[in-house]
């Protein structure tokens, strides 16, 4: 990933930004492919302005609905392209539950460690991120993917080396920016550059 120099390495590295979907119904929607509440295309108009900076070189998008409007009102739809790997967790049974309703059936859930029943594991997930992960560091120039609130952590997680369990630990807000890097310009130290911006008063630092 990222321009070689004359010893073989990168030179520079770039960023990987990843947004979250604007609002929607309700949080927790899997893959029912439900639309932006209305606040939730506001925000999303308002990524268009935070990003304007930044010069994207491919720009992947979820297949869901909600994940693709975000783009578009962004400002980067006619130049996305679907990834299936950023889908949001497939709840299985727990499809368009929310999560206080799985709770009352069953206290102790923690999708992070039990996942879904008749959806995916924790290891499926983490596996699926490990494998978009890999894809992502080829590419060269920034990128941007727009994804979901539990997939988005765990791409986070598995990113930095952390265990998908770890995932819980990363509060991610809708119509948010991260930014996933590197230490110092070093392949082999995979940083959180800037996680869950939501307010336009929060400055993205572009420079490598």
């Amino acid at each position: 990933m990222g321009r070689k120099g004359v010893t073989g390495m990168p030179s520079l590295l770039s960023r990987l930004y990843l947004m979250r979907h604007g609002e929607t119904a309700w949080s927790l929607s899997g893959q029912t492919d439900i639309p932006l509440t209305e606040q939730g295309e506001q925000d999303a108009r308002k990524l268009a302005e935070r990003l304007r900076a930044v010069k994207f070189s491919r720009v992947f998008t979820s297949p869901l609905q909600r994940a693709q409007r975000t783009c578009e009102l962004a400002g980067l739809g006619e130049i996305a392209e679907i990834e299936p790997d950023l889908a949001e967790w497939d709840y299985g049974d727990y499809e368009g539950q929310r999560p206080i309703d799985i709770r009352n059936a069953r206290p102790d859930w923690n999708v992070f460690r039990d996942g879904c029943p008749s959806g995916e594991s924790p290891a499926q997930v983490s596996e699926r991120a490990d494998r978009l992960i890999a894809r992502l560091r080829t590419l060269e120039g920034n990128t941007a993917a727009f994804s979901h609130g539990h997939f988005g952590r765990v791409l986070a997680a598995r990113w930095i080396g952390l265990q998908i369990r770890q995932a819980q630990h990363l509060l991610l807000s809708t119509a948010s920016v991260s930014i996933l890097g590197y230490e110092h310009n070093l392949a082999e130290v995979p940083a959180i550059v800037l996680w869950n911006a939501v307010s336009k008063e929060f400055q993205l630092n572009t420079s490598n």
